[in-house]
């Protein structure tokens, strides 16, 4: 067992704060960037299927590829080299973004940010787990989740203030989010210098002779040769819950359009509702973060609650209605990014943490696609079917629910 003393490198907290805050900074950046992909790209002469066809593959990318970034993460035992190349991948591409005049190479850009979101993100949260380990893994991840959510919050703003000062110049505009950019590899190398080994926030038990291979770095197992059969069967079952809960959940981009289209918020309002948003999802995060150190998985039956409430509120024909609808899908989001990620963390020992986490966010990607197409054919077809479609895969999803939360708590 590792028996070094975190505290004596750096407090559990003071981690997980510091890297919460290069995650904010990080959001400024991409987010800020994202903000206006699409304008951007028309700039250059890209059409509206471009511009889709562009922005889907570097989603996908952004959640299949971890598929591969996971298990590396795991056998190579380097998550800082993963987390580092991957915010190096995103901070570099922004500010080019707005420098090139040529399409093709903008919409490489675009996409190569994305797949610095893969390279980072099992890594990153492999990182991060260790350390709410000693926090409690609900907590950690929420304050992680919040401080992001205020670098998307920020990031749009400033290339919004950006835009008007220069009368809509995109290459200022990204330019200027090298500075944080900046910001994130400095503070990301200072971490690594003062923690290099975050798996000391997480005592680990003896290797078993009958299951381990040869010890990696640091005596840790490098178990993940055996991929995928080598899941828990009760990660599966939470990934099936997790699929069910997305199964119909609507994306904003599906609430906004109702918005606008319905003649309820002019188009002008959606950014600041947006914000709105983001400040509930924050919000969400914190307060299921909490809730799962103290009462375990169970806390995530808010998830198909709120799931079945979205489409409910959110396609009236009341603006009341429809902003709380979009309130409440903020929080569901704010649940999705952190106590989500925290359950897989006490979920999967530590050897397969990276591969877990890139496993899941495939799982919930395709979920999401999938949830996200059947909504937008559902609200053109019949509102009514919609609803009654997401409340009947809620109910399958609290089944799944039920055999989770009987699984050993481990984080409080």
């Amino acid at each position: 067992m590792n028996t070094k003393d975190p505290v004596a490198v750096m407090n559990p907290w003071r981690f997980i704060v510091a890297f919460g805050t290069v995650s904010l900074l990080a959001d400024v950046v991409y987010e800020g960037a994202r903000s206006v992909t699409g304008p951007l790209l028309a700039t250059l002469g890209a059409t509206a299927l471009v511009v889709g066809v562009v922005t889907g593959i570097g989603e996908a990318a952004a959640l299949l590829l971890r598929l591969v970034s996971g298990p590396l993460a795991d056998r190579t035992r380097k998550f800082w080299a993963w987390t580092i190349a991957g915010y190096a991948l995103t901070v570099v591409t922004v500010p080019l973004l707005g420098l090139t005049a040529t399409l093709w190479v903008a919409c490489a850009l675009v996409i190569a940010e994305r797949v610095g979101k893969a390279v980072r993100s099992p890594a990153k949260d492999t990182l991060l787990s260790f350390a709410a380990a000693s926090t409690g893994r609900g907590r950690g991840f929420a304050v992680h989740e919040a401080l992001d959510q205020i670098g998307a919050l920020i990031g749009p703003l400033v290339v919004a203030g950006m835009l008007a000062l220069t009368g809509g110049q995109y290459g200022p505009a990204l330019g200027v989010l090298a500075a944080p950019g900046v910001a994130v590899l400095a503070l990301l190398l200072w971490l690594r210098m003062r923690v290099p080994e975050p798996s000391i926030y997480e005592p680990t038990p003896e290797p078993d002779p009958a299951s381990s291979s040869a010890p990696g770095e640091g005596g840790r197992r490098a178990t993940t040769h055996r991929g995928w059969a080598a899941m828990p069967r009760e990660f599966w079952i939470y990934a099936v819950f997790t699929s069910a809960t997305m199964l119909g959940f609507a994306t904003f981009g599906v609430l906004s359009f109702h918005m606008v289209v319905s003649g309820l918020i002019p188009t002008a309002w959606v950014p600041v509702i947006y914000a709105v948003v983001m400040l509930a999802d924050a919000a969400a995060a914190l307060a299921t973060g909490w809730a799962y150190d103290r009462t375990g998985p169970r806390v995530l039956i808010v998830l198909p609650v709120l799931a079945i409430a979205i489409p409910v509120l959110s396609f009236t024909t009341s603006v009341g209605w429809v902003v709380i609808g979009a309130l409440l899908w903020g929080a569901a989001v704010g649940v999705q990014e952190s106590t989500l990620r925290a359950v897989v963390a006490d979920l999967v020992p530590p050897d397969r943490r990276a591969t877990a986490y890139g496993l899941f966010a495939a799982v919930l990607g395709c979920a999401t696609a999938a949830g996200g197409a059947l909504t937008g054919y559902l609200y053109e077809n019949s509102i009514a079917a919609l609803i009654t479609t997401v409340t009947v895969a809620q109910f399958v999803a609290v089944t799944f629910l039920v055999t989770t939360t009987r699984v050993k708590h481990l984080g409080g």
